[in-house]
């Protein structure tokens, strides 16, 4: 029995089909554009040049040479008081003038520059044998604070 169901549901599906759409054909015709001709590029003409030295040119400024440079202050040094990178002890002349520095541990050349009021720059021309820019300076060295023997 389940031959003769299938056999009739292919006939009944067969016949819903229908006739089968006619084809459609499309006809394309190529048409040749013609590429265009290119223009030539103009060749530059050459600029006649003079010698690079003797081409003013107004870019440049003048030269100016640098100022004089201003000098350091320079007068007694002024201790502003112990701080804890310059604790070490102090000598002085007679008229109190400071005269030297004792180095103490964990002393640095910045800070002692500070505590006297004195232009690390300076404090290093008064004391030419501190090597490099005072980051090595050491236990029980003294240092000038004594400006008035550098002059």
């Amino acid at each position: 029995m389940g031959i003769i169901v299938a056999a009739l549901l292919l006939v009944t599906v067969a016949g819903c089909a229908g006739e089968p759409a006619p084809a459609v054909t499309v006809t394309i015709t190529p048409t040749v554009t013609p590429t265009p001709t290119p223009s030539p590029t103009p060749t530059p003409t050459p600029v006649p040049t003079e010698e690079p030295a003797l081409i003013p040119n107004p870019t440049v400024p003048d030269l100016v040479p640098n100022a004089e440079p201003v000098p350091l202050p320079q007068g007694p040094a002024t201790d502003l008081g112990s701080t804890p990178g310059a604790r070490g002890t102090t000598t002085a002349d007679g008229a109190g003038a400071l005269l030297t520095y004792t180095v103490v541990e964990g002393d640095a050349f910045f800070d002692i520059a500070q505590r006297f009021n004195i232009p690390v720059q300076l404090l290093l021309t008064m004391n030419p044998s501190v090597p490099g820019l005072g980051e090595n300076i050491y236990i029980k060295q003294i240092i000038n604070l004594d400006w008035t023997t550098t002059r």
